[in-house]
């Protein structure tokens, strides 16, 4: 039995959950979001909250609980939106958003120019704090790892994309290593 596919999705006023030929949709203030539902699996859809529930007893619950996960994440985006944070660190390693172009500079020969996708806003803090917001979890977290795969942090000086709060497990050099 999956705990987390029980559980109904509560849906807030302001955002509508529809159920068409297996593909739900999901609008609100923040966008408009769908997702094709697996075989097996039956939605009950209510004016304030969504069950997820298994055609059969005999199917596996894990996948309940991983449709019950997406859809709550998809009524989550569209009412509240999503959040990333990535910081720039090192000596002249800076970005500056450009409309829908993010310009890197991180150490290479020539800047770097990141089209952000469609769904996803970039914000500039202080040339180093990178902000992304959308309605979209997944789209957010891939366009994060693919502006973070430009310069990932080095584990000798730290300098690189991190994201906000993450820790970054440094190494000693050759100096500190040979004088063991």
């Amino acid at each position: 039995m999956s705990r987390v596919g029980k559980n109904p999705i509560k849906v807030t006023s302001g955002v509508k959950v529809n159920l068409n030929e297996g593909l739900v949709r999901v609008e609100g203030p923040k966008g408009k979001l769908s997702f094709k539902i697996p075989s097996g699996i039956v939605l009950k859809i209510e004016p304030t909250s969504v069950q997820v529930e298994l055609a059969s007893e005999d199917q596996s619950s894990a996948i309940q609980g991983t449709i019950r996960s997406q859809i709550q994440n998809m009524v989550t985006g569209v009412s509240e939106g999503f959040t990333r944070e990535l910081d720039i660190v090192g000596v002249g390693y800076r970005a500056a958003a450009k409309g829908k172009v993010l310009a890197l500079t991180v150490g290479y020969s020539h800047p770097v120019d990141f089209d952000i996708p469609e769904g996803v806003t970039a914000r500039v803090d202080g040339n180093t704090h990178v902000v992304l917001t959308g309605a979209d979890k997944g789209q957010l977290g891939m366009v994060a790892d693919k502006i973070r795969g430009v310069r990932p942090p080095e584990p000798y000086q730290g300098k690189g994309i991190r994201y906000t709060n993450e820790h970054i497990v440094r190494k000693a050099g050759k100096a500190a290593a040979g004088s063991k």
